[in-house]
């Protein structure tokens, strides 16, 4: 079988998107594996199936697969970089489009400056929802991983978060506490390891180890995992500018009980064909 695709990027977090409305796509873990591989494949941090949508609601559904053919319930960056693939491939003409993924429903704008924002919904803060194994709320939980007792925020964005913050970004430990926090057993779904470090009360630097992937460029959902955290702990104001290795994200959130809107860039790299 012969698959075209579209390889995208939204801060230097990179996508294959593939159109499944047009043509049927089957593909096992092994094979997304396979593709995901920088030396033998296409190479991508996830890729996204664009599916018709499953509900009247929703105006288009996608899946999303890790790079190591896990699939994951949600993605920020990915869900921009739908909204500009499927008005760039003239799937519609809307501006505004309700998109879902199998764990949310989004809103999802094509700004006149090319930016793309989502409505990412309301965070989910209860334990069992994120999910984390703790009885009650807590602003922030203690978790042992490698014999230190860390104190990190846990939120769902429509996946799991834990976020820790760091004195300095750049000296974090992400690639040894992160992947600790990550496939921690309090996680019993894993999570995404953030590492928040807050400049001022508009602006954080911020580093993320996801999920079956590693630390990546950047990471829509991590971004407002992290802004939910700062701001739960009264740390930030309710827009900030979340700079990440890749570029940076603009978050808004006004306390609990709000939905979160996060605004980016999605660019199409180029287009391709692969053979399955």
């Amino acid at each position: 079988m012969i698959m075209p695709f579209s390889k995208m990027q939204g801060l230097g977090n990179d996508f294959v998107v593939v159109d499944a409305i047009s043509q049927p796509v089957y593909l096992n873990q092994g094979q997304i594996a396979k593709l995901a591989h920088r030396n033998f494949g296409i190479g991508f941090d996830q890729l996204l199936i664009v599916e018709a949508p499953q509900h009247p609601e929703s105006d288009f559904h996608f899946r999303i697969f890790n790079a190591d053919g896990s699939e994951a319930g949600h993605c920020g960056n990915g869900a921009r970089a739908v909204a500009k693939y499927v008005r760039q491939k003239g799937l519609t003409w809307k501006r505004q489009l309700r998109l879902s993924t199998n764990t949310a429903t989004m809103q999802a704008t094509l700004e006149d400056n090319g930016l793309v924002t989502i409505d990412m919904g309301k965070p989910r803060l209860e334990p069992a929802q994120i999910p984390l194994r703790f009885a009650e709320k807590q602003t922030l939980y203690s978790i042992d991983a490698g014999g230190i007792s860390y104190k990190v925020g846990a939120v769902s964005m429509g996946n799991p978060h834990c976020v820790l913050k760091v004195d300095n970004v750049e000296k974090a430990p992400v690639q040894t506490v992160g992947p600790m926090l990550s496939q921690h057993k309090y996680f019993p779904s894993q999570a995404n390891a953030g590492f928040m470090q807050i400049v001022d009360r508009q602006n954080i630097k911020l580093r993320v180890y996801e999920r079956g992937v590693g630390e990546t460029l950047a990471c829509g959902t991590g971004a407002c995992a992290a802004v939910v955290v700062a701001r739960l702990q009264g740390l930030t104001d309710d827009k900030v500018k979340v700079m990440l290795p890749g570029g940076s994200l603009w978050i808004t959130w006004q306390g609990e009980g709000s939905r979160v809107f996060m605004s980016g860039p999605a660019k199409v790299v180029f287009e391709g064909q692969v053979e399955i």
